[in-house]
Parts: structure tokens; C-alpha cells; sequence
């Protein structure tokens, strides 16, 4: 026969979304195992006298483990605890993010003018001097599909005028009425 105290704990386990732990008053169990605040192990307590402890030391009881048997707590301070978890957490995204290469679009038209054209080259020349991705398209428009050669030349012009710093990762490829073409940085491998 489960108990209410059961019943009460998996309610607010399931409840807590993962992130947080269950601490001090929030923790409905009879008994626990308690860690001291240096990782000692000081015995099976009654939920009252582990909170007793960790009123003393000014800390929190935090249930670490509780499909232990008995549960698991630590006396801790817990927001310190968060603060450290959540710090992890952000550096952790953070190197995820540097790892990630950026991918930027510049659309293109076959009928680019030379000033337009110079502008997006040198926009298009910083994202990969700085080892991100540049994808190129072009749409055609109307009567500007029976001259596809003419995006694919303004493709071809745009990657030669990159050639120092990038190299063509994928041809200039017709999809519908768009071409598009991608160009990595060289260092980026």
C-alpha cells in the first residue's frame, strides 16, 4: 500500500521540472541520508533532525538523490549551488556556440550593378575572414529564367573575387526559379 507521504513526494518530484531540487521544508520523507557540507557522510537522520543540521550550519538540506534508499540529502548552500549550475550551463552554450559556424545569405541579382556588386563582396568578406559560412542566391524574376547563365556567371565573378579567403563548398545550383551557392571560409576545416 503506497502512503500519502509517497504519493506526496512523487507529486512534487514530478512537478519539479528537473532543473531544481527539492529543499529544507519541500522534502516529505521520514527518513534521509544525510552528506555534510564537506561531502562526510553523517548517517540516517529524521527529516526533522537533518533540517535541525542544516539550520545550524546556516545551510540548506537538499534532497540529491530521492529513489535512494533511503534518499539522499546534502547540507549545502543551495543557491550558491544554482548560480554555479547555471554558470556551467552558460559556458557550456557558449563553447557550443563558438564551435557553430554562422551562415549568412546574400541575394544577388543577374543584373547587379557594379557599385551593389562591391558592397555585398566586402559585407560577404568579413563574415569569412571571421570563419563563418556566406551562402549566395539569386532569384530570377519573369523572362529572367530563359538566361540562368547569367546569375551563374555573377556566382562564378563572386567566388573568384573571394578565392583568397574562401573556397566553394557547394556549385552554384538552380532550385525552382533560385540559384544558390555556398562559400567556407579556407581556415574553417
Amino acid at each position: 500500500m503506497i502512503s500519502t507521504f509517497h504519493l506526496l513526494e512523487v507529486f512534487c518530484i514530478a512537478n519539479n521540472k528537473g532543473n531544481n531540487l527539492l529543499i529544507n521544508d519541500q522534502i516529505r520523507v521520514s527518513e534521509v541520508l544525510v552528506i555534510g557540507p564537506n561531502g562526510e557522510q553523517v548517517g540516517i537522520k529524521s527529516i526533522d533532525d537533518a533540517r535541525t543540521l542544516a539550520s545550524y550550519a546556516a545551510l540548506d538540506l537538499v534532497l540529491i538523490n530521492p529513489n535512494g534508499n533511503p534518499p539522499v540529502c546534502k547540507v549545502m548552500d543551495y543557491n550558491k549551488y544554482r548560480y554555479e549550475k547555471n554558470k556551467k550551463e552558460k559556458e557550456a552554450l557558449k563553447k557550443q556556440r563558438a564551435n557553430q559556424q554562422e551562415l549568412k545569405e546574400f541575394r544577388l541579382s543577374p543584373v547587379i550593378d557594379v557599385g551593389d556588386f562591391e558592397t555585398k563582396l566586402k559585407n560577404a568578406s568579413k563574415y569569412l575572414k571571421k570563419g563563418n559560412k556566406v551562402k549566395l542566391t539569386i532569384r530570377f524574376k519573369g523572362r529572367q529564367m530563359a538566361h540562368t547563365e547569367l546569375g551563374r556567371e555573377v556566382l562564378e565573378k563572386f567566388a573568384d573575387r573571394c578565392l583568397e579567403f574562401a573556397e566553394v563548398q557547394d556549385k552554384p545550383k538552380l532550385d525552382g526559379r533560385v540559384m544558390s551557392m555556398l562559400l567556407v571560409a579556407k581556415n574553417s576545416k
